[in-house]
């Protein structure tokens, strides 16, 4: 799919500067797993095709413009529209209070159920979301869903696990990683088509709606989205579209009959400030910070470990075990991490079913540990042979020598670039929020999400972060002074 999005990317891009001086509508959605939103066609990936992306034609062809497709991730599509990167954004995008806020934000045109899949054994077992008690439940990050989730997990005591994606919640529901799904109605339809041995049941848990947003600014555009999908709800365009992708349910001649004649938009819901609004997400923020810090740690002491003995092995070693160690180290070095860490959990999920925390402990810190060996191997290989020579004069044996003379002297060269390293692993740690583990960047990005900003919940993760690099760093450079080798 990576590559689709990236083929429209191109074409999308030359499409741009062929058609120079002609007026466009520029509309933002992720094709990434978009389906039946917005995805790249599986018979020609240049192209797109999906409900929203026949919705964004249409408001294109009524404006008397082109539409021009901009590949945005999901999570940042309501930021995107703020700063006017394209003209209006949909792509399933959930009408809730703070993007309303926020945003110019158009009439409803589809009308979705939050529903509950679970797998056909636990039909009767979990019926509601009070049945999952001490359960996991997969949702999508940042939705209506996760926020559902969070607060049955106040009320229910069970756990939300938050997914990037709407693909591997329901696969990981077939292996039994989680216990239930909670996503809309289109979703959990298209996933039951997908996978077998799953069952929805049709209560809905919440309703929401999918709209169109554009910038704040943009009323007066805002105000002709409005009239042309009220126009398609009257001559029944909005129909054929949503019945071509089988998503048409009884549940929309009701929401078209109230919208379908113009009335006044009724008033925003009131929403607190922005400062109860992160007061209320603080706690989760240094809940997720704590993660974040236990599996830095845990990640870097294993890769510590590693990198020591696949050092040793390769100095000391013979030819054979030089050879598969500096194999291991290549392709560890070669390869990104965010591939080794889906290998783990989703490639040799047949295999062996590892927990995500699990997972993501040991791709980082077989990742790192290739870089740890390197710094290790150098730091040993820098130690003056003379005297390695003086102490094979001594009688010290290969070992005696290693614990004595030459590890204390390469772990002080060792040091700083392992101070360096354990920063950017401490970075690095977001990426296994594609692992459904919420580090702080991913609960930073959740809280942005939910707040309809970035900039406090950007600084407050940007402190936390400090906070736990800036007295390593210290450390470090106290031990560095401490045991300086002295200068000749």
């Amino acid at each position: 799919m990576t590559a689709r999005v990236t083929a429209i990317a191109i074409v999308s891009a030359l499409v741009s500067l062929t058609s120079a001086g002609a007026q466009t509508l520029r509309w933002g959605g992720d094709a990434e797993g978009g389906a039946p939103f917005v995805e790249a066609d599986p018979r020609d990936p240049s192209k797109l095709v999906g409900f929203d992306v026949e919705i964004a034609e249409l408001i294109a062809r009524k404006l008397g413009r082109t539409p021009q497709f901009l590949q945005v991730q999901f999570t940042s599509l309501d930021q995107s529209a703020k700063r006017g990167d394209f003209d209006i954004g949909l792509s399933g995008i959930e009408d809730i209070p703070a993007r309303r806020q926020s945003l110019a934000a158009s009439m409803p045109y589809y009308e979705f159920r939050e529903v509950l899949t679970v797998r056909q054994g636990d039909r009767d077992r979990y019926r509601s979301l009070a049945d999952l008690k001490g359960r996991r439940v997969a949702t999508l990050g940042g939705t209506m869903a996760y926020g559902l989730l969070l607060e049955a997990e106040r009320t229910h005591g069970l756990t939300a696990v938050s997914y990037d994606d709407d693909v591997h919640p329901y696969s990981d529901l077939v292996i039994g990683r989680v216990d239930a799904v909670v996503l809309d109605n289109v979703l959990a339809d298209r996933a039951m088509r997908r996978n077998t041995g799953l069952v929805t049941h049709p209560e809905a848990l919440a309703i929401g709606h999918y709209i169109v947003i554009t910038a704040p600014e943009n009323t007066a555009l805002r105000d002709q989205v409005d009239q042309i999908l009220r126009d398609a709800m009257n001559d029944g365009t909005l129909e054929q579209i949503f019945r071509k992708w089988n998503v048409w349910n009884d549940d929309q001649q009701p929401l078209y009959q109230r919208l379908s004649t113009r009335t006044e938009d009724a008033p925003p819901a009131a929403l607190p400030s922005t400062g109860e609004l992160v007061s209320r997400y603080v706690p989760s923020l240094l809940r997720a910070a704590v993660i974040t810090l236990i599996l830095s740690c845990a990640a870097m002491a294993l890769a510590v470990a590693l990198g020591v003995l696949i050092a040793t092995g390769r100095v000391y070693g013979d030819p054979v075990s030089r050879l598969l160690l500096t194999v291991y180290v290549e392709v560890m070095r070669g390869t990104p991490v965010l591939l080794q860490l889906f290998v783990i959990y989703y490639g040799l999920a047949s295999v062996i079913r590892l927990p995500a925390f699990v997972a993501a402990l040991l791709g980082l810190g077989l990742n790192y540990a290739a870089y740890e060996s390197e710094i290790y191997r150098s730091a040993l290989e820098a130690v003056p042979r003379g005297q390695l020579d003086a102490a094979r004069i001594l009688g010290f044996t290969r070992m005696q020598t290693l614990r004595l003379i030459r590890a204390p002297q390469a772990f002080r060269l060792a040091l700083a670039p392992m101070t360096n390293d354990f920063v950017a692993l401490l970075k690095d740690s977001s990426l296994v929020s594609m692992l459904t583990v919420v580090e702080l960047t991913k609960q930073t990005q959740i809280v942005a999400t939910n707040i309809g900003s970035w900039v406090i919940p950007g600084l407050l993760c940007a402190v936390l972060y400090l906070a736990m690099s800036l007295p390593l760093g210290y450390l470090a450079r106290r031990l560095e002074e401490r045991w300086r080798m002295p200068t000749v």
